[in-house]
């Protein structure tokens, strides 16, 4: 489908259940790759958008401003900063035209989880966010990675990987259409996280689950550093950090998605507002 943002016009995968959604899921993809991220074609049931729509959920995955429909349009990307009133305009006008149940859920990975919590900064009542959960972003960038970070440079296979056993044969041929270079502009953006990272982590005021993936090679997760990365959500009710087993850093595309998309699953559940959960049904 097409999402309108007052501006370039984003594209975006829908799978909704059969009834009427308990809440929406907004999955945002990381650099170099497209929505088709959350619904890989190697083994379906690792689908987040099949498995969400199966539970009762909507499950809207977008192209990023840079990526699919916009990039015509936004040859070299955008900046955090630049996408998040784009992805803020597409999502208000969804809301506007289908159902999102009790609210909405940013379930976002690596350049994504940037974009999710920065636009979750910025949220108001009216955007009815439940919460964020990302997986693949840290606060800070692993020492062996800092250096093609300053340099623009897009990383090897193996830190964006891990050992190929992770994943369902066949990942990287049913998934080339989701794969695409990584915007300049984006590029440019990386060095400059940190920093950014520190302004908006106290503005979030929503519950946020950040996932480091047992094979994780772009960030720093040891026990200090995930201890500082959850006090600087100074503002959020509420913050997990947990570790997936068995997974590289694309984590859902792995072998391991299905069990990190239900834990996701059950922290949207806990963000639910009383009673939600009563309403709405699953879709089969």
């Amino acid at each position: 489908m097409v999402l309108d943002t007052g501006g370039p016009a984003l594209s975006a995968l829908l799978c909704e259940p059969a009834a009427a959604p308990r809440a929406l899921i907004v999955a945002v993809h990381g650099g170099g790759m497209r929505a088709g991220y959350f619904h890989g074609q190697a083994r379906p049931d690792l689908s987040l958008l099949r498995l969400g729509a199966r539970l009762g959920y909507s499950v809207l995955a977008v192209d990023r401003p840079g990526y699919g429909r916009s990039a015509a349009a936004l040859p070299g990307g955008l900046r955090v900063a630049e996408q998040t009133p784009l992805l803020r305009a597409a999502l208000a006008g969804f809301a506007r035209r289908h159902p999102v149940g009790a609210g909405v859920l940013l379930l976002a990975h690596s350049f994504g989880g940037k974009l999710a919590l920065s636009l979750a900064a910025q949220a108001e009542g009216g955007d009815r966010l439940l919460g964020v959960d990302v997986s693949g972003c840290g606060r800070r960038y692993a020492p062996d990675a800092e250096d093609d970070v300053r340099h623009g440079r897009p990383g090897g296979r193996r830190r964006h990987w891990g050992p190929l056993r992770l994943y369902p044969p066949g990942t990287f041929r049913d998934g080339a259409g989701m794969m695409t270079p990584m915007p300049a502009q984006e590029m440019a953006d990386l060095a400059s996280w940190p920093g950014l990272f520190a302004a908006i982590a106290p503005r979030v005021r929503v519950p946020v689950r950040v996932t480091f993936a047992e094979h994780e090679l772009w960030w720093r997760h040891e026990d200090s550093e995930l201890a500082a990365l959850a006090a600087a959500f100074t503002a959020c009710p509420r913050v997990l950090l947990e570790r997936q087993e068995g997974a590289g850093h694309n984590i859902s595309l792995g072998w391991a998605a299905r069990a990190y998309h239900l834990r996701a699953l059950a922290f949207l559940e806990e963000c639910l507002p009383p009673g939600a959960a009563a309403h709405g049904g699953a879709g089969s």
